[in-house]
């Protein structure tokens, strides 16, 4: 979801550039709803659709209907994996439309951010000096309910982009007692039950957890949110994407490749890795941000179905 994130700039340049040309992804709904959703495409077509397997295998055929589909373009633009051009090779053999391919990922031996290497391809179009951030605006969802609330996510694709666990409940427990803050916990399959736990130790009526969520859905409630808190994932890179100030608990990746864009969100790190980052260096940086917060307040009633 991260690297699908960095591309909206890519999404959103070619938006304006073909103010009155549909634009399709050809990628996967969950993650691609989101762009539907913020009017940045009009339609996913699902990549992993068996009609479309044929233009996956070396001199691979497929049904009429399928060839049809990419005839339909005048222009692709192709960020797939494909060093062996196996999947530009086919789709030219069905449609005459202009070819793009682009990047899968940036050069990790680069400092260039990901977000201006995937915008690159497009100069070729006459569209340079496109807006390098993110940005997604989506319709208003669901309310959380009354006071203040901090989006929190726990987890990541990867262990060693995790802070440590106990360090985020001593983390919450601070926040409880410390600040007005409700908390809504994001928590999926990669979190291995992370927010779950966390939420235990947390006054019921001052936490939501958001799990599994379908992903606009995830988003909307975010976009409640007053702020955010995470790590090095997908899940901040939609949450910088909306707008949302925070704190970045960032482990070993290239921050100058990865980092989220804008600059509302601050990275905390460790010279000796992120599993020794100080709780304390945590709630200082987040009373320095949200100043207003260290206010308690009663927390409201809420409905967390």
């Amino acid at each position: 979801m991260g690297d699908f994130i960095l591309t909206l700039p890519a999404l959103a340049a070619l938006r304006r550039h073909f103010p009155n040309r549909p634009l399709e992804i050809l990628g996967y709904p969950p993650i691609a709803a989101l762009a539907v959703a913020g009017g940045l495409a009009d339609r996913v077509c699902p990549v992993e659709s068996p009609a479309l397997a044929g233009f996956f295998a070396r001199g691979g055929s497929w049904t009429a209907s399928a060839g049809e589909y990419f005839a339909g373009f005048d222009l692709i633009v192709s960020y797939l994996y494909d060093p062996e051009r196996i999947f530009q090779s086919n789709v030219t053999r069905a449609s005459a439309a202009r070819f793009i391919a682009g990047p899968h990922r940036p050069d990790e031996a680069s400092d260039l951010h990901a977000t201006e290497v995937f915008l690159r391809p497009l100069e070729t179009l006459g569209i340079d000096s496109a807006d390098p951030r993110p940005r997604l605006v989506l319709p208003a969802g669901s309310p959380l309910g009354g006071g203040a609330w901090l989006a929190l996510h726990p987890g990541s694709g990867g262990k060693n982009k995790n802070w440590p666990e106990a360090n985020w409940a001593e983390l919450l427990a601070r926040l409880t007692a410390r600040t007005r803050w409700n908390f809504l916990l994001i928590d999926g399959e990669a979190e291995g039950g992370r927010g779950r736990r966390l939420s235990a130790l947390l006054p019921p009526r001052r936490v939501c957890v958001a799990q599994n969520l379908p992903l606009v859905e995830l988003a909307q409630k975010i976009k409640s949110c007053a702020g955010f808190i995470g790590h090095d994932s997908g899940i901040t890179h939609l949450a910088a994407a909306l707008d949302l100030p925070g704190l970045v608990l960032w482990g070993p990746t290239s921050a100058a490749i990865w980092r989220p864009r804008g600059g509302k969100m601050r990275l905390l790190r460790d010279a000796r890795g992120l599993s020794q980052l100080p709780v304390e260096t945590v709630a200082r940086a987040a009373a320095d941000i949200w100043p207003e917060s260290q206010q308690r307040i009663a927390p409201p009633t809420i409905d967390l179905s």
